[in-house]
């Protein structure tokens, strides 16, 4: 699986928030959110807080593909939802280390919660 240059890594560990475009399900027209990023060992993610019943997880759950917008890049990007709970746990650390969220992980004899839930890995379609 591609990983993000470092560069591009530390660009988006250094931004509050980025700008996703995702792809309609149905419609396939593109569709722009405004997120919280964050990461580790050159891994970048994403979530919804609100679960999978947003619009911009559904389209990546359809398509899994999507574009990053990145201090000035238009990055294309494919997404990788995190089934494994253990990883989709591991983002409230993650998520709180960068932003002091106070976001917590579910418990592991507990079911994941929205957000845990609706975690994606982003890699970049061209190695970037």
């Amino acid at each position: 699986m591609a990983r993000f240059s470092k560069e591009l890594f530390d660009l988006a560990m250094q931004e509050k928030e980025v700008e996703l475009t995702t792809f309609g399900r149905k419609s396939g027209k593109p569709s722009r959110r405004i997120l919280w990023i964050w990461g580790g060992d050159g891994r970048v993610y994403v979530r919804s807080g609100r679960g999978l019943g947003r619009d911009w997880p559904q389209n990546f759950l359809a398509n899994g593909r999507g574009v990053l917008h990145l201090a000035g890049r238009d990055v294309p990007i494919r997404a990788r939802h995190v089934t494994d709970p253990a990883e989709a746990r591991a983002g409230a650390a993650m998520i709180h280390a960068k932003y002091a969220s106070g976001t917590k992980p579910s418990a592991p004899d507990e079911p994941l919660n929205p957000g845990e839930q609706a975690t994606f890995e982003l890699t970049p379609e061209d190695g970037g």
